[in-house]
């Protein structure tokens, strides 16, 4: 077996390579000096350096999708993942600058963490190998736990990261024990090459309950019911700008290898395990919607409603046409773009950084409306983007994922989006109602009075921007979402169909 590789063979992970560079970089700076705006500041070029690169990559019209070293399959639909991570990163490095300003303890260290992060979710969504997979999911859940616990003297803080490493650990053990099986059966660690395998030991109770295994660990990390115990402790006590990490990067990355892997695989086309997926997103919605009308706690409404909306997405992965992978990618940035927002609002509010407490229940954005206007619209986009209204970016995502369960036939499952949609709007409604109302004499907590002129509220306001563009002109977005094609012998025979 020849090893060699040379740098023209790695010129599709290059993106990946300017991040890892970019947290050394980091680790320098640190070592020579510390100076929290320089290496804010690093990690936010590197970033940019990484989205620009895959910007002109993606628009210049030269690029060959590769399959590097068999390991890592950089095609369109890896470009566009890795880009809406890049995104995330950006933003969560904005909000934690001025969240993070006035921590007492080192500062630094955070971005490092950033780094190592974003440079395992960008490898995740390339991944078409087994082994490439694991070491890439580890490589982005290690450093979280970190940053989720980055803030210890906050116990929540420390709560959450301790709770997020032992069920995560769990869920990567279930994952392992899972590919181990369908190794043991196929022979083989690729996506691609044990497909044919696959299929001839599919009858395998073995390999069905690898595939069982292997779907758990992935609901795991996107937080579907019934594994989501873990999600609204982790949101509530994590750092407001790491918990925006958590609900779009982390997401994001887990969700592009999860198309990839049941597609190349062939796994959606196993009924009993289309029949799990089911469950799983019926369960996802009923619960993530149940759960959130009986918060109080705006951290907690947002971890319950992203459960629901990972429900609507696995909707339009079980609706399986041609079509329906666009509707998912519609669906992902639809979803980024409004949880940074609504994050971001909680992390403004929440900055900058204090031991009690942050901007988390409901009570503390009473009458923001009347202090804070122009932070309140933003929400209030956000808001009813998450609710799935006309004119926001979010009813666009909606109406393709119910199309999707339309035009497969899947009634029930398009009934569940409406139902679902229906309580989403009460407790988003409800949040709204609250920020308008009469303010109280003396606010616990308040944003910034310069909130709108420091990056992460531009940040903010231009994801608001954002969101209500794609609402009133998706075409850009729709187009993009169908160009970036996932190579697989079943994408391109559901292609063929059309």
């Amino acid at each position: 077996m020849n090893f060699t590789l040379s740098f023209s063979e790695l010129m599709p992970l290059v993106p990946v390579m300017i991040v890892a560079l970019t947290s050394v970089v980091v680790m320098l700076l640190i070592a020579i000096k510390r100076n929290h705006n320089l290496v804010a500041t690093t990690t936010v070029v590197g970033l940019n350096l990484s989205a620009i690169f895959i910007a002109y990559t993606m628009f210049s019209g030269h690029f060959v999708p590769v399959n590097v070293m068999g390991m890592f399959m950089v095609d369109p639909f890896t470009m566009l993942y890795q880009f809406l991570i890049l995104i995330s990163a950006l933003a969560c490095s904005t909000l934690s600058h001025a969240y993070i300003e006035t921590y007492k303890d080192n500062r630094e260290e955070l971005y490092i963490l950033l780094l190592c992060s974003v440079a395992g979710a960008m490898l995740l969504v390339a991944s078409s190998n087994y082994a490439a997979f694991f070491i890439s999911l580890e490589l982005m859940s290690i450093p979280v736990y970190g940053l989720l616990a980055y803030t210890h003297q906050r116990s929540q803080s420390l709560e959450a990261g301790i709770k997020y490493l032992v069920l995560s650990a769990t869920a990567s053990a279930m994952l392992l024990m899972g590919m181990a099986y369908i190794y043991a059966y196929t022979g083989s660690l690729s996506f691609y090459d044990s497909v044919q395998a696959l299929f001839t030991a599919i009858k395998q109770p073995m390999v069905l309950l690898g595939l069982g295994l292997i779907i758990f660990a992935v609901a795991f990390k996107l937080s579907l019911a019934p594994f989501h115990k873990w999600t609204p402790d982790v949101y509530a006590g994590a750092p407001a700008p790491m918990a925006t990490f958590l609900a779009t990067a982390a997401k994001v990355a887990t969700i592009g290898l999860f198309v990839r892997y049941l597609l190349t695989s062939g796994a959606i086309l196993v009924e009993s395990l289309v029949t799990v997926l089911t469950v799983i997103a019926v369960l996802s919605i009923l619960v993530g919607n149940l759960l959130a009308v009986r918060q109080v706690n705006l951290k907690r409404i947002l971890g319950y409603s992203s459960i629901a909306h990972f429900g609507y997405l696995l909707i339009a992965l079980i609706s399986m046409t041609y079509a329906s992978l666009g509707s998912v990618t519609v669906y992902v940035i639809t979803y980024v773009f409004t949880t940074i927002g609504a994050f971001g609002a909680v992390a403004l509010m929440s900055s900058p950084y204090n031991n009690v407490d942050e901007a988390q229940s409901l009570a503390d954005y009473r009458g923001l409306f009347w202090r804070r206007p122009i932070l309140t619209a933003t929400l209030t986009v956000m808001m009813l983007s998450l609710a799935g209204i006309p004119l926001t970016a979010g009813f666009i995502g909606k109406f393709l994922v119910v199309m999707a369960a339309v035009t497969t036939q899947h009634w029930f499952l398009a009934a569940m989006v409406v139902v679902g949609s229906g309580i989403g709007l009460y407790y988003y409604l409800r949040v709204m109602i609250v920020m308008y109302m009469t303010p109280p004499e003396t606010p616990r907590i308040d944003a910034d009075a310069h909130w709108g002129t420091k990056v992460g509220g531009i940040m903010v306001l231009g994801a608001a921007l954002l969101v209500l563009l794609l609402g009133i002109y998706p075409d850009p977005m729709i187009k993009l979402a169908l160009k970036s094609e996932i190579l697989s012998p079943l994408h391109f025979m559901l292609s063929q169909q059309q």
